[in-house]
């Protein structure tokens, strides 16, 4: 099937298997947060939260388009993603899949709250620590994406800290404009909230989980072409369902405006960076203008040399364009980013809907979405539990109120729906972690923290990312040096 022998065959069936693992893990490790605050305040049944999560969670990937999905593809190195070695991607996809699954069931076994994006973008820089360690590789540490892994870093960084001090702020709104002081108590045993707190409650926990499921279900749609990628590159290293002849128009724009660019003006760094943007366009000018060449023909090198073009294309000329040295002008550089990287998509996006030169490359297939989909709603109805006793009753000193649950519940909605937009990979679990701990501080001090749990918390936010890094390329060092 697909042109691989029985072997590789059932070595693609197990890394997509281990993808689909990985996101059913997310689901009740992650998304148990979600369902944390509508439990604890008796606003819904947990059979009801945990059913209503994974629904939405389900839409909210299906509805997400595929840009977070490409920003973490981007941390790795392009000459991985285009290896036309197979046994190369298997210990890539081995290497990546089973340090973040190690991780997160670790740290789920243990009930503490862990963020599977960090661990997943954790993994994914080592497979780029790894291959830089590899004797053939002469590029040394400049094959790991830095600057995408830094811009991700800072997002997964400052996210629980903005939602830590905006909880704050929400229960010092509530305190002063709400009367009604039962809010704010612990709830009662089996008995529901008044009727527009439980409204707010299950709207924040229905925005959570589709929030979650736009931004951290695309991460297993990024690993799942990863695979697919590696594996089947004819089938899946360029989108079929485009024509890249009929994008020469946009070749031509980008052409036409890089070369307005003063190069003297320009760092060493952004002349490297120039000099990739017109080695990209001549080598597509290059495959249009062979004549014998259409759509339907192209080799499984051609489509490789296209996906490598027009990822430089886009990574460098985005570059250029953050350069103060580069002085376009904004028409300019608003119709060389159409050119790349398309028009913004629309908030509810079915599939792909991506133009210009990324509908090449940032793409997924609906039977991809649907399969990841599934494997998050799926986790989330099932192993919710550990991690919702340590959400609810764990990180404070008390149980959550009402008015705690509310506010950390839509902190956490308002900064993962944020983050999608801008297409930031995100921490459910340090978001709403630290929203909650921002209510309890904000309800009696910091001595109102479970400091043994907190610690914990820090501690695996503070050892994830070094952790699945040396786990991922150590494993990545071994299947490459053993596969050859």
């Amino acid at each position: 099937m697909f042109g691989l022998d029985t072997s590789l065959f059932i070595l693609l069936f197990l890394c997509l298997f281990l993808a689909c693992a990985f996101e059913f893990v997310n689901g009740f490790h992650d998304t148990a947060n979600a369902v944390a605050t509508v439990i604890y305040t008796n606003s819904l049944k947990p059979t009801q939260a945990v059913v209503w999560s994974g629904f939405m969670n389900f839409l909210g990937l299906l509805t997400g388009g595929v840009g977070v999905t490409m920003s973490i593809i981007g941390l790795l190195p392009t000459e991985l993603l285009i290896d036309p070695n197979v046994y190369h991607a298997m210990a890539l996809a081995f290497s990546m899949l089973l340090s973040a699954i190690i991780w997160n069931l670790g740290t789920w076994y243990f009930g503490i709250p862990a963020s599977s994006s960090h661990t997943l973008i954790g993994s994914i820089i080592g497979i780029g620590v790894g291959y830089a360690l590899l004797p053939e590789n002469n590029k040394g540490l400049s094959t790991v994406n830095w600057d995408k892994a830094t811009e991700i870093g800072q997002a997964l960084l400052l996210s629980p800290l903005f939602g830590f001090a905006v909880a704050i702020v929400f229960m010092y709104i509530l305190k002063k404009s709400i009367a009604n002081k039962e809010i704010f108590k612990e709830p009662k045993k089996d008995t529901p909230p008044p009727f527009w707190i439980r409204a707010i409650l299950f709207t924040t926990c229905t925005l959570v989980s589709f929030f979650h499921g736009r931004n951290d279900g695309q991460k297993g749609i990024g690993l799942v072409m990863l695979v697919l990628i590696a594996f089947l590159p004819s089938y899946f290293a360029i989108n079929t369902e485009v024509d890249p002849f009929k994008l020469q128009g946009e070749v031509g724009v980008v052409q036409s405006i890089i070369t307005k660019i003063d190069t003297n003006k320009l760092s060493s760094t952004e002349k490297e960076s120039y000099a990739k943007v017109m080695k990209g366009v001549k080598g597509l000018n290059t495959i249009f203008a062979d004549k014998t060449l259409n759509a339907k023909n192209l080799t499984v090198e051609t489509k490789l040399d296209i996906r490598k073009d027009v990822l430089n294309i886009n990574k460098h000329s985005k570059k250029l364009m953050e350069s103060d040295a580069v002085t376009l002008s904004a028409d300019d550089k608003k119709a060389l980013k159409k050119a790349t990287a398309g028009e913004k998509p629309p908030f509810f996006t079915f599939g792909n809907s991506n133009n210009g030169l990324s509908s090449l490359t940032d793409f997924a297939p609906n039977w991809v979405m649907w399969m990841i989909a599934l494997s998050l709603g799926l986790g989330t109805m099932i192993g919710w539990k550990r991690i919702v006793v340590t959400v609810g009753e764990k990180i404070g000193k008390q149980h959550l109120s009402y008015a705690q649950g509310a506010s950390a519940e839509l902190v956490a909605s308002i900064t993962i729906g944020l983050a999608t937009a801008y297409k930031w990979p995100v921490s459910t679990t340090h978001v709403l972690s630290s929203g909650i701990a921002g209510s309890m501080v904000a309800s009696k001090g910091i001595k109102n923290l479970q400091g043994g749990t907190v610690k914990n918390i820090v501690m695996a936010w503070v050892l994830t990312l070094p952790v699945t890094i040396l786990l991922s390329a150590t494993l990545f060092y071994l299947f490459r040096t053993l596969l050859g």
